[in-house]
């Protein structure tokens, strides 16, 4: 096991790693900008570095200022959470060329699964099903655009190759709108991720989004943790997350994980990762992966009493996976909120000054957040401040659970979504389980204030 290990994020996931190294009994070095001194897990830390200003780019995004505080502290590996460097295969590199260990998937696996045309070929190679589209980027001829198209059948998707959290997408009903919209995505997707290449996939009407958490170890095991219904989105963005997943039966979901750990031992996976997928008329279609922890990882704890994040800890150090896929069991029902700092109903962002700070407690109820009374939440990063996330026998007793959870929650100073969350705990069709992803944007413009 690592002695010390260096913590490359900020938020609730900081504090989340910096509590599974204590768990550990291995010291965890904490870097923060100077818009974060004044977060709980840099009071709690051991050892602070900081490593620039608030803006990402001259500090959480800073890969020589990351690895110097690994340098300075002594640690012997790296953990970049999720966002920011946690799916950079160039940050993976650079960490394990100046000697340290990058708790995550390797290099080669990053940028595999990174770039979603190379990610969509290794998943029809290892027999996961995936959306029918594009057999690799579109080629920049029209007549071949409007024929791929064609044979996949209107209306399609147009999709960058290197995009990621809903950006770099756009959507064709008719053959008139088609090479426009390709060469618009291609533009977009040049700028935004610095590579043009996009690809087709036929545009799936009303799926579900459906996600099978994976664990792997350096010794070629692997095992899948059930799954996770994110269909509460807007904008391509999850609100609630949810595990199990409602109303899919159990065959099928241990059909598709077992073809998710073959996927994974094909391509040498290492770590924790989850294939993301759209679920629609029974039939499960690969998206994406992401080779990183999710935010929505509690929800996936809660029902197998797995510790994805001390897991993630443990293979990167070199050791087995202690549990096989046998002793895997799915136990109950978990829900998860993200609470952001933003108006519920308008989303614009909230920061600022919390003047009051009272979380929910009882059985079943976990709070993971780096927030607390008289916390200045900076403008400058995501918006999300912590997450609420309640267990119960059953998913009517998550629901029951959580409705009691978000009530007792007081937040004052700053907007918050919880009026939001409160209202969708007790939507008639949200109770009822299994709503699309289309499902929240459409109760959003149904209720607007």
């Amino acid at each position: 096991m690592f002695k010390k290990i260096l913590v490359a994020n900020r938020g609730e996931i900081a504090l989340r790693i910096q509590r599974a190294c204590r768990e550990l009994g291995v010291k965890a070095v904490m870097v923060y900008s100077e818009a974060d001194k004044e977060a709980k897990y840099v009071k709690l830390a051991e050892e602070a570095v900081c490593i620039g200003p608030a803006a990402s780019p001259l500090s959480y995004l800073n890969m020589p200022a990351i690895i110097s505080a690994a340098e300075v502290t002594d640690a012997e590996a790296i953990h970049p959470g999720y966002g920011f460097l946690s799916e950079n295969a160039d940050f993976a590199e650079r960490v394990e060329k100046s000697g340290f260990q990058f708790i995550g998937p390797t290099p080669e696996s990053i940028r595999i699964m990174g770039d979603k045309v190379s990610a969509k070929q290794a998943m029809i190679r290892a027999g996961v099903p995936c959306v029918p589209g594009s057999e690799g980027e579109l080629p920049d001829d029209p007549v071949q655009i409007r024929r791929i198209a064609k044979s996949v059948g209107y209306p399609v998707i147009i999709k960058a190759a290197g995009g990621g959290g809903g950006r770099g997408m756009r959507v064709v009903h008719t053959e008139a709108a088609l090479v426009n919209a390709v060469q618009m995505t291609k533009a977009e997707a040049g700028a935004a991720f610095g590579n043009p290449a996009v690809y087709m996939e036929k545009f799936l009407q009303n799926p579900r989004h459906v996600e099978i958490q994976i664990l792997a170890d350096k010794h070629r095991n692997a095992v899948y943790l059930g799954e996770r219904d994110c269909s509460m989105q807007r904008r391509h963005q999850k609100v609630i997350e949810e595990a199990p997943a409602p109303g899919i039966p159990r065959k099928l979901i241990d059909k598709i994980g077992e073809r998710c750990v073959a996927a994974c031992k094909k391509i040498n996976y290492r770590g924790a990762g989850t294939f993301e997928f759209l679920y629609e008329n029974g039939e499960f279609y690969f998206i994406e992966m992401n080779t990183r922890v999710q935010v929505e990882h509690p929800v996936t704890e809660w029902v197998t009493g797995v510790d994805i994040v001390k897991t993630q800890i443990m293979v990167a150090a070199g050791e087995k996976l202690p549990f096989t896929q046998k002793q895997i069991q799915i136990r109950g029902h978990a829900i998860e909120c993200r609470i952001n700092a933003e108006d519920p109903f308008k989303f614009t962002p909230s920061p600022g000054r919390v003047t009051s700070w009272h979380m929910p407690g009882g059985p079943g109820v976990r709070v993971d957040s780096h927030v607390y009374n008289n916390y200045f939440v900076p403008p400058n990063y995501d918006s999300m401040i912590g997450k609420l996330i309640v267990h119960g026998d059953t998913r009517e007793q998550a629901l029951a659970r959580m409705q009691t959870a978000l009530n007792e929650t007081v937040i004052e100073g700053i907007s918050t979504n919880i009026p939001l969350h409160r209202e969708l705990m007790v939507d008639a069709k949200f109770m009822q389980g299994g709503t699309n992803i289309h499902y929240l944007e459409h109760w959003l413009s149904q209720h607007k204030r």
